[in-house]
């Protein structure tokens, strides 16, 4: 079956790094669009950063540009993403996402940043 399992979340301080996994399986992963959302208390689901099925192009939110990186290991069906100077606002449950004709969704790992 489809599965989308994240990894890498917890608890850090302001200004330092984190690095997520999402590891796909079930579906042909290099034919799928991947993207990382994020949903803070009371707030809706919003979109980190995209990468395409072949990794040749990325995109990312306003506000994280410039500290965040997504990129993908296709051999390894995983899909990554690198935060650096982590602010406290970045704090939220964070999921990957894989798009082409279906969509599929992970269960998401919690990012707290917190002094």
């Amino acid at each position: 079956q489809v599965q989308l399992v994240e990894s890498g979340g917890g608890l850090v301080q302001p200004g330092g790094s984190l690095r997520l996994s999402c590891a796909a399986s079930g579906f042909t992963f290099s034919n799928y669009a991947m993207s990382w959302y994020r949903q803070a208390p009371g707030k809706e689901r919003e979109l980190v950063a995209y990468i395409t099925n072949t990794g040749g192009s990325t995109n990312y939110a306003d506000s994280v540009k410039g500290r965040f990186t997504i990129s993908r290991d296709n051999g390894k069906n995983t899909v990554y993403l690198q935060m650096n100077s982590l602010k406290p606002e970045d704090t939220a449950v964070y999921y990957c996402c894989a798009a082409y004709y279906s969509i599929y969704w992970g269960q998401g790992t919690q990012v707290t940043v917190s002094s």
